[in-house]
């Protein structure tokens, strides 16, 4: 019975995706010249983007009036959250991307299976890497040089790299506190639980070296290591950032967030006074605002300079 439903599955997901295929053929008929051009790479006027990191890098680049379609999760810029919606990055609705009629679609690398899917269907599909910060930076010229806009994406790299630049040269000297960066917990609870720290893999690890800070998690196994309150109190980190999305929108306030903490009082963190609730919605997208991270960050983990010039 279980062959006969795995086999059942397959068959199904094969019929969606000859459907899929014939709709494309359809249009290709309809507007043979249109799919020609974008099968062959084509103009790059009609952009999907797959994250909301890659709509984000497309409207930095000059390239936001080309995207015909996001993901749900794509809220920045204001723009994108009127565009049409395909789905997210790892459950697409193909159908829908195939009606916008896209000579390029944009994706991260990790979805496999959805890219492979839209190149079966004809989809001239770009993969970037968006999971470092050198691989952020190559992907606006990989895009700007795909779409016709070199000039952009070299001036937005220049101008990210001088920021990186100068946050390096002012923190370089000075001591890297050790440093916990909470992406995600349980809220509402009065109590630290179910927390999920940034490990060493991934962007954000990145940027709290560029920031002058030490990871107390870069040894940790895996992106997000999940933490107890036991595990927490050995690592006894100096700074803590507390990422809470949405908090505006949220019936909690910052101080009961805070307040949290208290019950790990031995921390050096909570008994200095150095545990950070943050909100900003561009602190878990590793698109061209990781700079606005960075900038923070250096504030928070060295108070005692002097940002004012950066």
């Amino acid at each position: 019975m279980a062959a006969d439903a795995r086999r059942c599955g397959i068959l199904l997901g094969e019929v969606v995706l000859a459907i899929v295929a014939v709709s494309l053929l359809v249009r290709t008929s309809r507007d043979g010249s249109e799919a020609v051009e974008a099968a062959a790479g084509g103009s790059c006027s009609r952009i999907v983007s797959m994250s909301p990191s890659i709509t984000e890098t497309l409207f930095a680049l000059g390239l936001g009036e080309r995207v015909v379609g996001v993901t749900r999760y794509c809220n920045y810029p204001p723009e994108a959250k009127a565009l049409p919606q395909i789905g997210g990055w790892l459950d697409p609705s193909y159908e829908a991307i195939v009606a916008l009629r896209p000579d390029l679609i944009v994706t991260r690398e990790g979805s496999d299976q959805s890219t492979a899917t839209l190149r079966q269907l004809g989809l001239d599909t770009l993969v970037v890497h968006h999971d470092h910060l050198e691989g952020i930076l190559d992907s606006f010229t990989t895009i700007g040089g795909r779409c016709g806009a070199d000039g952009e994406a070299e001036r937005l790299v220049g101008q990210i790299r001088q920021k990186m630049d100068e946050i390096r040269q002012r923190t370089a000297s000075l001591p890297r506190p050790r440093v916990l960066f909470v992406a995600e917990r349980t809220l509402d609870s009065g109590e630290i639980q179910d927390l999920y720290a940034a490990g060493a893999d991934g962007f954000i690890n990145r940027v709290i070296e560029l920031a002058g800070g030490s990871n107390v998690c870069a040894e940790t196994a895996g992106g997000f290591p999940v933490l107890s309150a036991e595990g927490i109190l050995k690592l006894n980190p100096e700074v803590i950032v507390d990422l809470v999305p949405n908090l505006p929108q949220q019936p909690r306030d910052r101080q009961a967030l805070l307040g949290d903490w208290r019950q790990l009082a031995e921390l050096d963190a909570v008994r200095h006074g150095r545990v950070h609730v943050l909100d900003d919605d561009y602190a878990f997208i590793p698109g061209p605002r990781f700079i606005l991270l960075a900038e923070k960050l250096a504030r928070l983990f060295h108070p005692e300079e002097d940002w004012s010039r950066l």
